[in-house]
Formats: structure tokens, C-alpha cells, sequence
């Protein structure tokens, strides 16, 4: 716990895998992948690698003109590397920016990481391919990050650092009594004042119940008279619209009959 560090100094498939870097079995095939490679940092990749920034998560339409525009703003540029499929030439979606200077770099790092670009957040960190001891990419079963679909997350980098470990207490010995003959003496007291308790409630628990019956048979009196009450409600109103809808006949009928007799005179 004195050397825990939520970024990974030192590059290991086996706790990138894990949360809180504390695992000892790899839980995907992917991570045994990576524990077996033997990578070699590409050689024909030229520049100071303590001046490059990895900018990732492009949109496939930015082109290195619209790079440069926005990360000259934090310092002079040395070069960009906006990688590209060899076969169709199209962007992979990440590049590599060399700065002139540290300090740029650095202001880089701090300020354009969750930027915007062409509708895209990018995420932007350190290379690390050829700084970070140990470095497996992420074709080969290493790398940073990942999305919660592929169930192959990496931790240990900006983008997913380490959780801090929780240190829970060996209970498992004290839990079963097997632990020493001291810590065994506080189970069989506990397990005399349990029963005790038990017997306790058991009593209180039969003077409950005929209370609760009492209160239940008197909520279901109440219930059913309610019921009744509004049945005979609902009675009477039917019998009120069916005598309102008689007299109204009734004066239609005179009405009928009153004209009748007025036309024949």
C-alpha cells in the first residue's frame, strides 16, 4: 500500500487488468496475451518520445492541417504523425504530436485532453510505447482504457487510473471459532445471550399475533362494510336517473299529445 499509485510506473498485463492493480490471476484471455508477447518498440518511429503527445479517439475526418491548428496554440510543433491504414489510407483516429519543448508539452497534456475536434472528444496522454517499461499495445491484449462492451478494460493510465485497494480484516478464523482460545470465548457467550434473545421473542411474538388477527378481522369488517355502504350508494343513484329519466318521457308525452290536440282544433 506505501508504493500504490493510481498511474502505473511500470507497465504489468496482469494488473492492468485489475482495478486496483491487486489481481494474480488474469480474468480474460486477452491478458494471457499479453503476459506471453514479447514486443519490441517499433524502430522506424523517429523523434524525442519525452516530446510526443498520443492524441486518440479522432474523428476519421480530421486531417493533420486541423491538428496542427489546434495544438500550435500550446507551443511550436516538431512534427505530426496522424497514423493511416496502409492499404485504403484512411485515419486510424490517433496520432502523434512532437513538440519543441517541455513545456509545451506539458501544457498540451494538461489543457487539450477532452477537447473537441470535428464533433469528437479526443483523449490525449504521454506516448508511451517507448517510455513506459514494459509497454504491450493494445492488439496485443495491453494497452490503457477500453470500452465496458468489449469487457476487456484496462487500468493503471489517464484515462482508467487505479482505485485505491480497501484493506477488509481477515474475519474467516474469528467467524468460524478458530481462531485462538480467548477469541473463541466471546462466540459462546454470544451464542447464550442469542438463545436467550430467541426465547424472547418467541414469547412476544405469540402475544403479538392474536393483536394482529383482532386487527385484520376488524379491517376486514370494515372493508366489507364500506363495500356495502358504497353498493347501496351507488343504488340510489341508479334509482334517482331512472325516475328523472321517466319524467322527462312523461313531459315529452304531454308535450306530443298537447300539440296533437292543438292541430285538430
Amino acid at each position: 500500500m506505501n508504493d500504490w499509485a493510481p498511474i502505473a510506473k511500470e507497465y504489468d498485463p496482469l494488473k492492468a487488468g485489475s482495478i486496483d492493480g491487486t489481481d494474480e490471476e488474469p480474468h480474460d484471455r486477452a491478458i494471457w496475451r499479453a503476459m506471453l508477447a514479447r514486443y519490441v518498440p517499433n524502430k522506424g518511429v523517429t523523434g524525442d518520445p519525452h516530446l510526443t503527445l498520443f492524441v486518440a479517439r479522432l474523428n476519421l475526418q480530421t486531417t493533420e492541417e486541423k491538428l496542427k491548428e489546434v495544438f500550435s496554440r500550446y507551443g511550436d510543433i516538431r512534427k505530426i504523425r496522424l497514423v493511416r491504414d496502409l492499404v485504403t489510407g484512411f485515419s486510424k483516429g490517433y496520432a502523434f504530436i512532437e513538440y519543441k519543448e517541455e513545456r509545451a508539452l506539458l501544457k498540451a497534456h494538461r489543457d487539450a485532453n477532452r477537447l473537441v475536434i470535428d464533433q469528437h472528444e479526443i483523449f490525449v496522454d504521454f506516448e508511451l510505447e517507448r517510455t513506459l517499461k514494459g509497454w504491450i499495445p493494445r492488439r496485443l491484449g495491453g494497452g490503457f482504457g477500453g470500452k465496458k462492451e468489449s469487457g476487456q478494460l484496462r487500468f493503471g493510465g489517464r484515462d482508467r487510473p487505479f482505485r485505491k485497494p480497501i484493506n477488509l480484516p481477515n474475519m474467516k478464523n474469528d467467524f468460524y471459532g478458530e481462531g485462538s482460545a480467548e477469541k473463541r470465548n466471546w462466540s459462546r457467550e454470544g451464542a447464550r445471550d442469542w438463545r436467550t434473545r430467541d426465547r424472547d421473542h418467541e414469547r412476544s411474538r405469540d402475544k403479538r399475533w392474536p393483536e394482529r388477527e383482532r386487527s385484520w378481522a376488524w379491517g376486514e369488517s370494515e372493508r366489507e362494510r364500506d363495500s356495502k355502504e358504497e353498493r347501496g350508494r351507488g343504488r340510489e343513484r341508479k334509482d334517482r336517473d331512472r325516475k328523472d329519466r321517466d319524467r322527462d318521457r312523461s313531459r315529452e308525452r304531454d308535450t306530443k299529445k298537447q300539440r296533437d290536440d292543438d292541430k285538430h282544433r
